[in-house]
């Protein structure tokens, strides 16, 4: 069976692979892109129906286009986001192979590249990008035993209201994700409980301006790593209605039940640690914080931005703070659901070239990793704070691309080299 050839293979057609694939275009380096699906086969199929966008629609976006059917402030939806990517790849004729799974990577033996086995054959490439991101297996925490009580699924699995049995749900995590999904299941009158923990609340928008572009004048896209203990804080941020601020204690005012991080469970009763009040408050100031900075950057620069105070009152605290809930007989609450948005885990094991650490984890500088031809692309903080956003992956391909490009002058100078030297005749 003959092999396929390739100089570079990109694992993954998402908006990574997308950005990988026009960066490798403008580099005139040889490649192909492999996707198991769709293009952008998880916006549509592994988020919620109402999901849109958690950046406006100019800032969500790659360089060379608009989203020309929806105003620049406009927050865009899951399904029409996976559309820009499809025609972003068919702009530039993107040579993006569907329903093609990548099952293994390995060297090859005794010359440089890889080999890689498909569900359609093999292939032998230079270079290999994985840009299948970081979202890849749902965590669902072993707390709660399955068949225990109630249906349990991942956020990812969630799709709406209806989708649930009825009664009351917990909503296990206050990132993105949960906090939109319990708010949603609110609005469409169910009881709902929002287990919290640490989190990062920024303003949706403040003094006129969207908190993307806060962070853009305020230089914090340009942060390289976290703080130590940081790094996987989620942020509570939502374009959902229109883009509005996350507010805990205002949804907990509008009938929502909030209680601390989800700790353990026993005969029917979950438990909770007492650290809701606390941790509201670490939210609280990061918010204040960044409303600081802000504050004193138009001061510095003149802007004439209309003043919020406003944005500085927060609601008292409910019963459920004040008073907090450490125990939940799930029975008794009428709790018919479990909607755990607790993250996601990679999993590269069809990588088979070193490139990981012990915990599976890749081991990369910006992407570049330690085995010399592997590249890894969508991760957060894979350069910086922009990474986990549409237009920072881009960012992050062009990086990659141009390393990728060096790599393959030095490759075809060395075999250059190798074609002179045999082509001179040993003297008589």
């Amino acid at each position: 069976m003959s092999v396929e050839t390739i100089d570079t293979l990109v694992v993954g057609a998402g908006q990574a692979g997308v950005a990988m694939s026009e960066h490798l275009t403008k580099q005139a380096v040889p490649h192909l892109v492999l996707e198991r699906a769709r293009i952008a086969e998880r916006w549509r199929s592994a988020r919620w129906d109402s999901l849109v966008a958690n950046g406006p629609a100019w800032h969500d976006r790659f360089p060379g286009l608009d989203f020309t059917a929806f105003d620049e402030d406009a927050f865009v939806p899951k399904d029409q986001v996976a559309d820009y990517f499809a025609a972003y790849a068919r702009a530039f004729g993107a040579p993006i192979r569907c329903g093609v799974e990548v099952t293994k990577v390995r060297r090859l033996d005794g010359r440089p590249g890889f080999r890689v086995e498909t569900s359609h054959g093999t292939i032998e490439a230079n270079s290999v990008v994985a840009a299948t991101g970081a979202f890849q297996k749902p965590v669902i925490p072993p707390i709660v035993p399955a068949g225990a009580g109630p249906d349990q699924i991942h956020s990812n699995a969630y799709r709406n209201p209806s989708a649930l049995p009825p009664g009351a749900v917990l909503v296990v995590g206050a990132g993105s994700s949960g906090v939109q999904i319990a708010d949603e299941l609110l609005r469409a009158g169910r009881r709902v409980t929002l287990s919290v923990g640490p989190h990062d609340r920024p303003p949706r928008a403040y003094r006129g301006r969207d908190f993307v572009w806060w962070l853009g004048v305020l230089g914090k896209w340009d942060i390289q790593a976290r703080a130590p203990g940081t790094e996987h804080v989620t942020i509570a941020v939502s374009g959902a209605h229109g883009g509005e601020t996350i507010d805990f204690r205002r949804l907990a005012h509008r009938g929502m039940t909030l209680v601390g991080r989800t700790l353990d469970y026993r005969d029917g009763v979950l438990s909770f640690a007492p650290d809701l009040a606390a941790t509201l408050v670490r939210g609280d100031a990061y918010y204040l914080a960044l409303l600081d900075e802000a504050d004193a950057y138009a001061a510095r620069n003149g802007l004439d931005l209309p003043q919020e105070p406003e944005a500085r009152v927060f609601p008292p605290d409910p019963a459920c703070v004040t008073d907090p809930i450490e125990r939940l007989d799930l029975a008794q609450a009428g709790i018919s659901a479990i909607v755990w948005a607790t993250g996601y885990t990679s999993d590269f094991r069809w990588l088979e070239v070193g490139a990981c650490d012990a915990q599976g984890r890749p081991d990369h500088q910006r992407g570049v990793s330690r085995e010399p031809g592997i590249y890894f692309l969508g991760l957060p903080w894979l350069s910086g704070r922009a990474s986990s956003f549409i237009w920072g992956v881009w960012h992050d391909a062009r990086y990659l691309a141009d390393h990728i490009a060096t790599r393959r002058s030095y490759l075809d100078h060395h075999v250059a080299r190798c074609r002179t030297a045999s082509a001179v005749s040993p003297a008589a």
